[in-house]
C-alpha cells in the first residue's frame, strides 16, 4: 500500500494545529454577547475539528438542520476571523515531522475544509508552511470533504498520483474522503479525540497516537 509514496498530505486543524482555544472563544462570544455564560474550553475542544457544526452544536445544542443555523455559523464565522490566530498553535512534534519528511524527500501539502478567508492568514502567518507545495481550502473546490475533489487537486497541483499520496486527518470525514480518492488513510487521535475517540470505526489503514508516529508507518515500508 505504501511501497511508492510521494507526498504527505495533512488535514488542518486537529492535525497539524490546535485552533481549539480560538474556535472556542469565538463561539463563546456569541454566547456573552446574548446574556449566557462562556462555556468551558473543555467542553468545545473534542468538537473543534468540526469548525463552525462543532462549535455552535456546544454553543447552543443546534444542528446543521435547524432554521437558525446558518445566521449562526456566519456570525460565528465572523467572530472567529477577528481572532483566529490570538492562542492557535501547532502541534508539539509536527515541525520536526514536517522536516524529516521534506529531508527524505517526500512532498507535503495541506487539504482542510477551513475557508480560505481563515486557512490564507493563519497559514501565512506560520512559518511551517512556507514549504507547502500546496494548500487548499475548503471552498478551493466547488465541494469540500467528504468529497474526494479537494485531496484530488492536491494530487494534481503536486504532480503525484493519489495514490501515491497519503491523507492524514482527525475527522471521519478525512478519512471518507483520503479512501475515495484512492489514498493510504491516517486518523491523527493525538488533537481532539483523545487516544483513540471514535476514530477505530473510521477504518482508517493507520492510527497516530502522536504526530511522530507516522515517521514509524513510513519506516514500515522503508520510505523513511
Amino acid at each position: 500500500m505504501l511501497d511508492n509514496i510521494k507526498a504527505i498530505l495533512f488535514d488542518l486543524d486537529g492535525t497539524l494545529i490546535d485552533s481549539a482555544p480560538d474556535l472556542g472563544a469565538a463561539a463563546n462570544k456569541m454566547r456573552t454577547d446574548r446574556g449566557l455564560e462562556p462555556l468551558a474550553q473543555s467542553l468545545y475542544r473534542p468538537m473543534a475539528g468540526a469548525g463552525a457544526r462543532g462549535m455552535i452544536s456546544v454553543a447552543f445544542g443546534l444542528s446543521p438542520d435547524h432554521a437558525e443555523f446558518e445566521q449562526l455559523k456566519e456570525e460565528f464565522l465572523d467572530n472567529y476571523q477577528l481572532g483566529l490566530a490570538e492562542n492557535t498553535a501547532i502541534f508539539e512534534g509536527v515541525p520536526d515531522l514536517i522536516a524529516q519528511i521534506r529531508e527524505h524527500g517526500l512532498k507535503w501539502g495541506v487539504v482542510t475544509n477551513k475557508w480560505a478567508r481563515f486557512t490564507i492568514p493563519l497559514t501565512q502567518g506560520m512559518a511551517l508552511f512556507d514549504t507547502a507545495g500546496t494548500i487548499i481550502s475548503g471552498d478551493t473546490m466547488p465541494h469540500a470533504k467528504p468529497h474526494p475533489a479537494p485531496l484530488l487537486e492536491a494530487a494534481r497541483q503536486l504532480q503525484v498520483a493519489p495514490e501515491d499520496c497519503i491523507y492524514v486527518g482527525d475527522d471521519e470525514r478525512d478519512i471518507v474522503a483520503g479512501r475515495s480518492a484512492g489514498m493510504p488513510t491516517v486518523a491523527a487521535t493525538y488533537g481532539y479525540l483523545g487516544a483513540l475517540g471514535h476514530a477505530v470505526a473510521w477504518n482508517a489503514d493507520f492510527m497516530l497516537a502522536r504526530p511522530h508516529d507516522l515517521l514509524k508507518v513510513l519506516r514500515l515500508r522503508s520510505l523513511i
